[in-house]
């Protein structure tokens, strides 16, 4: 008798397990449209602007961030970018489960990648990362905001 109470006591045991916790409490305040204003976009305008080059009559002038608070509001964009992508899986802002998270993990691959290059203080590699980001984005823009903007879109 005694195995057979240890035996159901491991089995009551493990089957409480394998029950993830619930979920926290979140309550989303933006809508993605407000996100993408607010949030996204002004965070990914500091990191794309924060290297490049202007021509002009007098040549070819490069910019890039001088000073350590300069890289950290780089670095600082470029976390702000990839920690909306996770804001952008989250119901009720999520679109479906299929290209829109495939593209925000996209997203949130290529910020990773800008955190890095930012930290690392490389002005190549925050061009380029850039430059993938930037790639991310328009995809999903290319499929999500066309569709806002139609008529009777929601």
């Amino acid at each position: 008798m005694r195995p057979t109470l240890s035996l159901l006591f491991v089995l009551l045991l493990a089957n409480g397990c394998d029950k993830p916790p619930a979920p926290p409490p979140y309550q989303p305040v933006a809508d993605v449209k407000r996100l993408m204003a607010q949030v996204l976009e002004p965070s990914a305008d500091v990191y794309w602007d924060a290297v490049g080059s202007i021509e002009d009559s007098t040549g070819t002038h490069y910019t890039s961030p001088r000073t350590a608070e300069a890289w950290d509001a780089v670095r600082n964009g470029a976390l702000m970018v990839t920690e909306a992508g996770n804001l952008l899986l989250m119901p009720p802002r999520a679109r479906d489960t299929g290209e829109w998270t495939t593209l925000t993990l996209a997203m949130i691959d290529a910020g990773r990648k800008a955190i890095d290059a930012a930290e690392a203080r490389d002005t190549v590699a925050v061009f380029n990362a850039g430059a993938v980001l930037y790639d991310t984005c328009t995809a999903c823009h290319a499929k999500y905001a066309v569709e806002q903007m139609r008529p009777n879109a929601k």
